[in-house]
């Protein structure tokens, strides 16, 4: 049988279905295109917006409409808040666990034919649900899920409700499966989970104890943290980044507003000044890393002169890219109770913000032209090839280098949103 498979949203969903895309081929399944008239169709739902709950119904419907006689199933974040309204296209619902179960639920739908729910209270979601992947369809980056749930609570986001509690992958797990990606040929490998630094609470453990263990795995060339809490970053992990190269030169830590008053709001764990002094402490034992954040334009209270200061404060920290996103108003969240700001105000600000950003970046690839990085290579077409530095600069060479490979590259020039290089 033929599945196509669709996946929104986060990293931790890319995670999951390529672990269900390795449970079905295993079992015998052809995995196509999704927009292949196919068998079985797969879609990971995303339910972080209205937009995105918009979008998921969306692809599901494509999906029935493309082949009535199919399976359609879906699964994920939608499908958990969903559970009491779901599209009548899906034959099978899964919510966030039993995915690492598809084979089983298809192997029962294909003998009864008939609908199926598998979609628990949120506060049944206990349990992490253990997947285990030892390649991936990249040939140079794995990402690997070490932690689920969120219990953080802030007051624009959807996620805790549909993610449930925290909990992590099994500390002895979550090496066995690095150490098969590398003796697979994965040279970089991305730690994810909804809540990344959170890791080990629930099993008497933390982060830095299982980055303690991670570096020592011979082989493993570059270590990246998806995004990590600036709550998250104590003594103990900044010690294990500033001792360990392999650990990669660049941080994602979301802000998610650069003012105090919207802060408070939102619900964060942290201020303004506490934030700064943080990023201050990581440029002390890494001068050139990479710091990246995500931001939200428009929400509730941000006034136009709250924002005027906010743009003063990017500045001051001097992020090297800003993830842009205007607010967006998602049903079931404090936050869209709250008195809401027009859509043409957020969409003006957003454009100042990537204007900030793209002129953030472009200062921090100045920085480093004229030197010779280390290039982990991901593709190559038409006579070039791409790939990133540990600080993540991506950098395009005029010649074909076979995808995994690690080269030395002098930068030259800058061509937005690449560096130009040359081989040494």
């Amino acid at each position: 049988m033929k599945v196509g498979i669709y996946t929104l949203g986060c990293k931790v969903n890319t995670y999951e279905s390529e672990y269900v895309i390795k449970c079905l081929e295993e079992n015998g399944y052809e995995i196509g295109n999704f927009d292949d008239v196919c068998d079985v169709y797969i879609i990971n739902t995303c339910t972080v917006t209205n937009t995105s709950d918009i979008k998921s119904r969306k692809i599901i419907r494509q999906a029935k409409r493309r082949n009535r006689d199919a399976c359609v199933i879906a699964m994920g974040c939608f499908i958990q808040k969903s559970k009491d309204d779901l599209p009548e296209e899906i034959d099978i619902a899964i919510g966030n666990r039993d995915k690492s179960k598809i084979v089983q639920l298809l192997d029962e739908y294909f003998k009864k034919h008939q609908k199926m729910v598998d979609v628990p209270k949120t506060t049944e979601l206990n349990e992490f649900d253990n997947m285990h992947l030892d390649k991936y369809l990249s040939r140079t980056r794995a990402f690997v899920k070490i932690q689920d749930g969120c219990e953080n609570f802030c007051s624009y986001c959807i996620i805790p409700h549909v993610r449930g509690k925290c909990r992590s992958k099994d500390f002895n797990t979550c090496l066995e499966e690095i150490n098969d990606l590398v003796k697979n040929g994965f040279k970089e490998i991305v730690l994810t989970g909804i809540h990344t630094g959170n890791y080990g609470r629930d099993l008497n453990t933390d982060f830095a104890s299982l980055l303690r263990e991670i570096v020592k795995i011979k082989g493993l060339k570059r270590i990246r943290i998806s995004s990590i809490e600036a709550t998250e970053l104590n003594e103990d992990v900044l010690n294990i980044i500033r001792d360990n190269d392999s650990i990669a030169n660049h941080l994602h830590i979301p802000i998610q507003a650069a003012s105090d008053e919207v802060l408070k709001i939102m619900n964060r764990k942290y201020d303004l000044d506490f934030f700064i002094k943080k990023i201050e402490e990581i440029r002390s034992i890494r001068p050139d890393i990479s710091i990246t954040t995500d931001i939200i334009v428009g929400h509730p209270g941000e006034t136009d002169e709250v924002f005027e200061k906010s743009i003063d404060v990017l500045k001051k920290i001097n992020f090297s890219k800003l993830h842009v996103f205007p607010y967006s108003k998602r049903d079931g969240t404090k936050s869209a109770t709250m008195t809401q700001i027009d859509e043409q105000t957020k969409k003006e600000r957003v454009h100042r913000l990537l204007a900030l950003s793209r002129e953030l970046e472009i200062a921090y690839f100045e920085k480093f032209l004229g030197k010779d990085l280390d290039v982990l290579f991901e593709r190559n077409r038409d006579g070039y090839s791409i790939g990133h530095t540990s600080n993540y600069l991506q950098v395009k060479v005029f010649e074909s280098i076979e995808s995994g490979t690690e080269k030395k590259i002098r930068l030259e020039k800058i061509d937005y949103p690449y560096i130009i290089g040359k081989m040494i």
